[in-house]
């Protein structure tokens, strides 16, 4: 069946009158906060604790608004005769947020989880040159950042999950036996005290010798 000339003008001029005669409705922010969803790109946070310096954010921004400064530190040898090593220290990790287009390859490219999403978005400033925010703001706005979404009960357990409750389990066990063998020799020293006492205690009570015994 043809459709009818003019059906689709009149749909739309339906949809334009049922939106016409809703009630608006405005929230009063800020006397009211908007419920965000969990997904929302406001803000990055930084775990600084798992930055490597690796540089992976800085060099694949497609804008250029991520700075960071580092200094070598050596790291003595953690056995003796081993090698010493050194190591990047985070000196500064800055986001200017008037050159950021919020298009996440920071956080996807970041292979030690130091950068996440955070629903926060009250950041405005006066000033433009304010907006490039340093490392402690942004180590305050990781705190604002939601739990991840639980995983489905039928899912396979995480790697990282895994492998940290085996090294706890591992650790635990060492620990375990490490106790029961400290219980072990603290029983022998004791049962060895408890030996060396009565023997002292038999030599103190054994009887002297008399002439008799001498002739």
């Amino acid at each position: 069946m043809p459709p009818i000339p003019g059906s689709g003008l009149a749909k739309g001029l339906a949809v334009t009158l049922r939106t016409m005669t809703k009630k608006t409705v405005t929230e009063q922010y800020p006397e009211h906060q908007p419920e965000l969803p969990p997904r929302t790109r406001g803000v990055i946070g930084l775990f600084e604790e798992n930055c490597t310096v690796c540089m992976l954010c800085a060099r694949e921004c497609p804008d250029w608004c991520i700075y960071i400064d580092s200094h070598k530190e050596t790291v003595p040898a953690a056995v003796e005769g081993g090698r010493e090593r050194s190591r990047n220290v985070l000196d500064r990790f800055a986001i200017d947020f008037s050159l950021c287009m919020y298009c996440g390859i920071c956080i996807e490219v970041c292979p030690f989880d130091a950068l996440f999403w955070s629903p926060e978005f009250e950041y405005a400033e006066t000033d433009i040159h304010e907006l490039t925010h340093e490392r402690d703001k942004l180590r305050d706005w990781m705190w604002t950042v939601p739990a991840p979404p639980a995983l489905d009960p039928a899912a396979e357990e995480p790697k990282e999950i895994a492998t940290a409750r085996k090294a706890a389990e591992k650790l635990a066990a060492a620990q375990e036996a490490e106790a029961a063998q400290q219980a072990e020799a603290a029983q022998q020293a004791e049962a060895a005290q408890q030996a060396e006492a009565a023997q002292q205690a038999e030599a103190t009570q054994a009887p002297e010798p008399g002439p008799e015994a001498e002739a």
